[in-house]
């Protein structure tokens, strides 16, 4: 294992900027995680878990330790009942695994299709589309302690899954380097099974309610979500982003109502903790949408999305994000937060 030093990160963030880790090592495998959280040089370091960076912003250099996880593999631990536990290693790409379990005819992982990123990341920030999130599927994980180098399997309630949120972006952020994660889908091929798509949410409604119903399968949502996301969300090859930036905000019911009073054409949907806005249509009223200052903006598709044209230097992406949260909280009275993990 290769262990780099003053080494670039612009390729390995979708946001793509110039920025270095003072130390980088790739690791394919829990001992190598191991090896690199005892070295006597890194124990006083501070560590990084990187997974391929698409829900991360550098504000600067990062002075210690990035470990990229590149833990490969997926298999089925048990097959009853008419559900599968899927285990995929935290390197594998999650598209990748969403392809696959369409290939085994199980449903569960359709709606999250296209989301960029990989395995090991999708419980920290309970990754989610389309009226599914992680922990919805989510059966549990395995993960490192940095600390002590102890391999823990935490249940899906131990997570403590909230919207974009879980425990390992709270009490434990940057204590553990997740391994693997176990997700249950249901198993098609089983007898007796039925396809119930989960189609309650926006554009995917309306585009699933256009269509014969005996049609439906997790393959044909999928590459309906996916058409979704191509028209909608810009390509971070292409484009530097990290997705949507800000939170859509959930707020009390009675505050909520007011919103909607007052501007009726506001979309909303109801959440377990509140009625949630949609953020993107909050930036959208206050004129930020197709923007451009500099080599920032907000993506022309998606306000949500704010986009690195080229140059832009992380000081120049903060100060646009600052003022869109400005114009909201003065427009609407509401605060946006920050999807993104900012570093």
């Amino acid at each position: 294992m290769e262990i780099k030093e003053h080494y670039s990160l612009k390729e390995h963030h979708t946001f793509k900027i110039p920025v270095q880790a003072r130390y980088f090592a790739e690791a394919r495998t829990a001992d190598e995680i191991l090896e690199l959280s005892r070295h006597p040089a890194f124990r006083s370091q501070e560590k990084l878990v990187l997974g391929s960076g698409s829900n991360v912003f550098f504000t600067k250099n990062f002075e210690g330790l990035v470990i990229k996880i590149a833990i490969p593999g997926i298999e089925i631990t048990k097959r009853q009942d008419g559900y599968a536990i899927i285990r995929a290693g935290a390197g594998v790409n999650w598209q990748e695994l969403v392809d696959w379990s369409l290939q085994q005819n199980f449903a569960g992982l359709e709606n999250l299709s296209m989301i960029p990123g990989t395995v090991g990341a999708s419980p920290i920030q309970n990754i989610g589309a389309y009226g599914i999130e992680l922990k919805d599927v989510c059966e549990g994980l395995e993960a490192m302690d940095l600390e002590s180098g102890e391999i823990r399997e935490f249940t899906a309630e131990e997570c403590r899954f909230g919207y974009r949120n879980s425990i390992f972006k709270n009490e434990l952020r940057g204590r553990y380097a997740i391994l693997a994660v176990s997700l249950k889908v249901s198993d098609l091929s089983a007898p007796g099974v039925t396809y119930r798509p989960t189609a309650s949410y926006g554009d995917l409604k309306t585009k699933l309610e256009a269509m014969d119903p005996k049609t439906l399968s997790p393959r044909l949502v999928s590459e309906t979500v996916s058409e979704i996301r191509r028209t909608k969300l810009p390509n971070s090859t292409l484009l530097g982003n990290a997705g949507s930036f800000f939170k859509n905000p959930v707020l009390a019911e009675e505050r909520a109502k007011q919103l909607i009073k007052e501007h009726p054409q506001v979309p909303w949907f109801k959440d377990s903790q509140g009625i949630k806005i949609s953020a993107g249509w909050l930036i959208e009223q206050c004129g930020w949408k197709g923007k451009r200052v500099g080599n920032t903006g907000c993506y022309e598709k998606q306000a949500l999305v704010i986009v690195n044209y080229g140059a832009a230097t992380a000081k120049e992406i903060l100060a646009f994000a600052y003022n869109v949260q400005s114009s909201v909280r003065e427009t609407f009275g509401i605060e946006l937060a920050p999807e993104v993990n900012i570093i």
